[in-house]
């Protein structure tokens, strides 16, 4: 009977978390435990339609017919602006190793329950530091798992329909010389995608880790708006870095990075704004 109670979650009483090391060590092992057998349903999941995935999913943006880029050339029409409708790729897939194509299987399987379970990660995260907030810090943070799962999801999908095929476009296609024939290794080609997708998802959470950092006093949006000449720069390096050496798709990248960054902005403003309300409480 224990067990299913630390396994549910139901082991600690105390609503201001007044426990020792070892109970908070203990409490942590048990979050632990369910995120990583959520984590495995989630991969188990995706396993058993690993083949209908990678070819409709992962190698989506490897094909021209993917939606992105019907919209992006509908968009090119629509604004009259050329460079967004992108040429047909005709990327060549090969596999060198032997167990290649199942440890692939089991590599997407793994990143896709990862995603999956992303919020009710968050949700343990949150349940975890629950006990040792006070009444008022628990009304502020209560959606901290919905919006870290709605930019976490903004970021994969901005990333995986707009960033991944710009990418896909130019690489797939550059050529050094008419001499040699881009064939590119599956894993060359799905490590590109994960880095992406997962980087841009965890990149777009910025403004909560903002939030938290303001609340405990280490930033300031005074330093983040004295520091935005610098930060641009960071911006358009990183954009450089994700899209293809053009400036379209670098635009493309930075502007809701820089949106994202003065969102971050305004809500330091409101993160110190409480907690100097709190502090005059006290």
């Amino acid at each position: 009977m224990g067990f299913f109670q630390n396994f549910l979650g139901r082991r600690n009483t105390n609503p201001y978390g007044e426990m020792g090391f070892t109970d908070h060590i203990e409490d942590l092992r048990w979050h632990i435990v369910r995120i990583l057998v959520v984590f495995a349903i989630c991969a188990i999941f995706v396993f058993f339609r690993v083949e209908w995935i990678f070819d409709h999913i992962i190698l989506g943006p490897a094909k021209p017919g993917f939606i992105a880029y019907k919209w992006f050339c509908w968009l090119a029409k629509v604004l009259h602006i050329d460079a967004l409708c992108l040429s047909e790729i005709n990327i060549k897939f090969q596999n060198t190793e032997l167990a290649g194509q199942f440890v692939m299987a089991l590599s997407v399987s793994g990143m896709l329950g990862l995603i999956l379970s992303f919020p009710y990660i968050l949700w343990e995260l949150w349940k975890f530091i629950r006990p040792a907030l006070k009444p008022k810090e628990v009304r502020y943070a209560r959606s901290f798992v919905f919006w870290g799962s709605l930019l976490f999801f903004t970021g994969v999908l901005f990333s995986y329909l707009i960033i991944a095929p710009y990418t896909l476009n130019f690489f797939g296609g550059y050529q050094l010389s008419p001499a040699f024939q881009n064939i590119i290794t599956m894993d060359n080609y799905y490590d590109t995608l994960s880095d992406l997708i997962l980087g841009m998802g965890i990149v777009f959470e910025l403004p909560i880790i903002v939030y938290f950092l303001s609340r405990l006093g280490i930033l300031t949006p005074k330093l983040m708006r004295d520091k935005r000449r610098y930060a641009i720069i960071i911006l358009l390096l990183l954009a450089e870095v994700i899209t293809p050496p053009d400036w379209f798709s670098c635009f493309i990248v930075f502007i809701p990075l820089y949106i994202l960054f003065e969102l971050s902005v305004l809500i330091s403003e409101r993160a110190v704004k409480e907690r100097k309300r709190k502090q005059a409480l006290e």
